[in-house]
């Protein structure tokens, strides 16, 4: 059974292997986590993105964002994350979601399955009327992963097409 779950360090092992299996930068997603090791992630990611998902310690210009895990039964396949609010240049840029499938998983409707787990948080933490993400004009998969789960295009810029999915 597909379930989106929070970052936490109840699953550290299994959440350290995605985090550690996800490039730096791929189709625009950003794993700034990708080189940590096994005690930063313990001692020093988990703690931070738990605390900036309360809204605590935020870098300026950053707002709160929450890591879920994308799980199949007792294996984690995907990543998700949820910014709670937007400011100026998410509104135009990486908006509220940004997600990947972990390589290995990709091809088997776990990036629309889990969009659609991540609207339903959505529709609980943001306080907009839609949800905006965006994707990259050569990432054809995730703007058809978006488009069927509801997002329209609205715009575009250089290098990506921004969607916006009502709720």
């Amino acid at each position: 059974m597909l379930d989106l779950k929070e970052i936490n360090v109840d699953d550290i092992d299994k959440e350290y292997d995605a985090i550690k299996s996800i490039p730096k930068n791929e189709n625009g997603f950003q794993n700034k986590y990708y080189n940590a090791t096994r005690k930063q992630f313990e001692k020093e990611v988990i703690p931070k993105l738990i605390n900036n998902s309360k809204g605590l310690d935020l870098p300026e210009g950053y707002v709160p964002c929450t890591y879920y895990f994308l799980w199949n039964d007792d294996e984690i396949v995907g990543l998700f994350k949820i910014r709670h609010f937007l400011n100026d240049s998410l509104k135009d840029g990486a908006g509220h979601i940004g997600y990947t499938i972990l390589s290995k998983y990709r091809g088997n409707g776990y990036a629309t399955a889990g969009l659609h787990l991540a609207i339903e948080k959505c529709k609980k933490i943001i306080p907009e009327d839609e949800i905006y993400l965006s994707v990259l004009k050569d990432n054809i998969a995730s703007l058809r992963v978006q488009l069927n789960c509801g997002a329209y295009k609205v715009g575009e810029t250089e290098n990506d097409y921004l969607t916006r999915i009502k709720i």
